[in-house]
Parts: C-alpha cells; structure tokens; sequence
C-alpha cells in the first residue's frame, strides 16, 4: 500500500469510528510555535498550572514522546449538546462536562482506531493522546488544516464551530500531509468583548490565570476577591467565548450517547445546587470531568458565585 493509499484508509477509519473530521501533519519541532509558548510562560499566563512548564521539549517535538514518529494525526470529536443546559439563570457547568468524562470515551475509540488500520494496513507503532500528555494539540490541529487558532485560542472549523475534542495518533508511518488553513476571525471580537473577567487581553492570547475555567477546575486556592461578582454563575468551566463565537451558529448536536447528561442534571435548580451533598455530587458526576474540581471545590465555586 502506497502513502496516498494509506493515507486515505486512516481518513476513512477516522469517519466510520464518528470523529468529525482529521487533518495528517509531518512529525516535527514546532518552530513557530516555541518561542510563543515560552513567552506565555513567562508572563504568567498559566497561573498555579505548573505542569506546563515540565516537559517543554516534548510539548514541541513529537519524536521525543514516539521515537521514530513520522506522522501526527489530528482528529476532532463533536460534544456540542442537543440543549444548552446554561441558558438560564441557573448556575452553570460547560457543556463537555454534561456527559461520561472525554478522556475515557475518546481514548476508547482512539484504542480501535489504532487496532483497525493496524488490521488494514498492517505494523503500525505509536501512541494515542486525548488531552492526557504534552502535545501541543491544537497547535498540530491547525497545521493539519482541520481548524484555524482563534482569537480566544481554541481551534475553529467552519463548518462546525470550537465545541470538539481534540485527539492525536502519533505513528510511524509517513502520510500524504495536508496543509494549514486560512483564519476566519476576520475584524471579529466577540470573544474578547464578551469575557467578563478580561482573559483575551490581546487577539490570539489567553491569560490562563484569569480564564473562568481556570478558577473553577485548576485554581485549588481561595478566589481572588476582585473576581466576585464577575462569574455569571459558571461554577464548573465556562462557555462564554464559544458561545459567543459567530462560527457555533454552525455546531450541531453529537451523536455520541456517553455525552448525554445525567437525567437529574437537566432538573437540578440553583437551590439543589447550594444544598448539594456528597451523595447526590457522586451520582450526578461519577463518570464526569466535574469529578476534577472534587466535592469540595464544586461546593466553593457554588459559594462563589452566590451573591
């Protein structure tokens, strides 16, 4: 089987298996993307997330995490909702967080994605990756040509907005590469306008340490005072910049059963959420992402928000 041959039975496994769309990039150092990433670091962007400043090299360069990698294989995986469960004065959870945690659903399909072109095109070695090592996923998403970087910093496709997964396949084979796309954000600046706690200072640049989602899921210390009030009752992620978004007008609901939300998640009320117990917490989220922020912060983020 030729490169072009190969390259076109992965695109075609990527389809059966539900992603909604891969791009192919060449295994290389991330030149352009390098010195930004160190700038960002070094401005404090990333807060309390100290792990991104470990393994730095292998952030860059996916050879140091697969020897002999040849190819990266980018895929997006929809989890836009069938109903936006934010859409009242409710407190709030972003909508990857609505279902069975992403980690464990793509890697799952990331594991028979690997073992059906092993079937069909034979010895294929490398690794799978779902937001679960230091990959710059989304920097390999855009040179695949499956999205542009927007102006809050998520990936962007045309025909489906920003609410994917990202996911990669590291490998050894050498693939036809598809190239970059143009950025579609135009003059637009609905991201940065809308952020109530400025974490867009700049076009393309995201203050981390100031993001909704970071004080709600990666900030394990008191909030800062200066924040209160500015919320909007997100109390586990935030949606804002996506919701905002011209291009989500195009997103359409997933298909993906163990994204669909607990059935009491639907009807829990703001009181529910101030009287929530361990008990009802370990029901609701057992398989969620919500799970990350633990009992107690979940509980802190509520007391937060409440006015």
């Amino acid at each position: 089987m030729n490169k072009t041959e190969t390259t076109r039975v992965i695109k075609s496994v990527a389809t059966e298996l539900g992603f909604s769309f891969c791009g192919i990039s060449k295994a290389e150092f991330l030149e352009e993307e390098a010195p930004r990433f160190e700038q960002w670091l070094q401005r404090g962007y990333a807060g309390t997330m100290h792990y991104l400043e470990e393994n730095f090299d292998k952030r860059l360069d996916p050879r140091l995490l697969v020897p002999e990698a040849k190819s990266v294989v980018s895929l997006m995986y929809n989890y836009f909702p069938r109903k936006d469960l934010a859409k009242t004065e409710q407190f709030k959870i972003a909508k990857y967080a609505y279902g069975e945690d992403y980690h464990f659903v793509v890697k799952d399909k990331l594991k028979i994605f690997l073992q059906r072109i092993q079937e069909k095109i034979g010895e294929v070695n490398g690794r799978a990756f779902v937001d679960s090592a230091p990959v710059h996923e989304r920097a390999w998403a855009q040179k695949s040509g499956i999205g542009w970087i927007g102006k809050n910093s998520l990936l962007l496709n045309r025909s489906a907005g920003s609410f994917f997964f990202l996911a990669e396949l590291i490998i050894d084979l050498e693939l036809d590469y598809d190239g970059p796309i143009k950025d579609y954000c135009g003059t637009c600046t609905a991201c940065m306008d809308a952020c109530p706690t400025d974490a867009i200072p700049e076009p393309y640049l995201v203050d981390g340490s100031k993001c909704i989602s970071y004080f709600t899921i990666e900030l394990k210390e008191e909030m800062p005072a200066e924040q209160k009030g500015k919320f909007e009752n997100w109390i586990f992620g935030c949606d804002i910049c996506q919701d905002v978004c011209p291009w989500n007008r195009f997103s359409k609901p997933h298909n993906e059963p163990r994204f669909n939300p607990h059935p009491d998640l639907e009807k829990i009320k703001t009181e529910d959420w101030k009287e929530i117990t361990e008990e009802v917490f370990q029901k609701l989220f057992r398989k969620s992402a919500v799970k990350r922020t633990k009992f107690s912060g979940l509980k802190r983020n509520i007391q937060f928000v409440t006015k």
